[in-house]
């Protein structure tokens, strides 16, 4: 048994366009865990391209901008499947017809369309799905994340970037507090404690707010976290899970599985 405990059980996916969509590795992970997994694709265009890449897969056409087309997706899956085990939102959208423009050249009806799409379908299909749901069921959403780099071509859509002074300054008193070695272990201890105190503290506090909200809303409450380890994840989402959240929202963008920065190379010379 996979220790996800997926084999057999039934996910919806949203979302995916090619082999480089992240909906696509969920995907292909899924099914190799033996889960059943179907699909939805905006277009007739992309269910052709897609069931080349899912032959056996069961896929639906639903535009998300289209809150009857999510109903009838619903009422479509329900024949089939009396009862999904997951969903995973990985939809987004934005209107570059005109061209990359200037973030302050942003048109309001582009913008709001590029939310009800990427964001507020991810609220739509949940509703439409509910009664669907296995009481154990968890609803995903796929989203970009990232201090050190933008996605350029989304223009508008990028996440934020730090300008390069920024890192300038970062790196500079790093490599000045490292000439010296008794400076630089004391500097990195103690932004260990802090930054393991400050999280602590954010943890408390944002579980506090999950909980505060879910004893005032009758709405879902979705929570959303961010990570870069395996601990972390399994930590956070527990955590979260226990307050009340009704989902997660993971938002992405370093694989825990990956190194990172190199090992530093350590001196063979005899010191003594």
């Amino acid at each position: 048994m996979d220790f996800l405990d997926i084999e057999g059980k039934t996910f919806l996916v949203f979302g995916v366009a090619n082999k480089k969509s992240v909906a696509f590795f969920v995907s292909q992970i899924l099914s190799e865990a033996g889960a059943n997994v179907i699909h939805s694709v905006q277009s007739a265009a992309h269910k052709e391209s897609i069931s080349k890449l899912f032959p056996n897969a069961d896929i639906y056409i639903c535009d998300v901008e289209q809150d009857q087309e999510i109903t009838k997706l619903a009422e479509a899956v329900s024949k089939k499947y009396p009862k999904i085990h997951g969903i995973v939102h990985s939809i987004a959208f934005a209107n570059y017809e005109a061209g990359l423009k200037p973030f302050h050249e942003t048109r309001k009806q582009d913008f709001l369309q590029s939310v009800e799409i990427s964001c507020f379908s991810l609220i739509s299909i949940a509703n439409a799905f509910k009664d669907l749901l296995d009481e154990k069921a968890s609803v995903v959403t796929i989203s970009i994340s990232a201090t050190t780099i933008a996605a350029e071509p989304y223009g508008w859509m990028a996440p934020p970037v730090y300008e390069r002074p920024f890192w300038d300054e970062v790196n500079s008193r790093i490599k000045e507090a490292q000439k010296d070695p008794l400076v630089y272990s004391g500097l990195s201890e103690t932004l260990d404690y802090i930054d393991l105190h400050i999280r602590d503290n954010n943890l408390t506090e944002y579980l506090r707010l999950i909980k505060e909200a879910k004893n005032s809303v009758s709405i879902p409450v979705i929570a959303s976290i961010n990570c870069v380890s395996y601990e972390d994840w399994t930590y956070f989402t527990g955590k979260i899970q226990n307050a009340g959240a009704d989902a997660i929202e993971l938002n992405l963008f370093l694989n825990p599985g990956r190194q990172i920065m190199p090992e530093p190379k350590r001196s063979t010379a005899n010191t003594s």
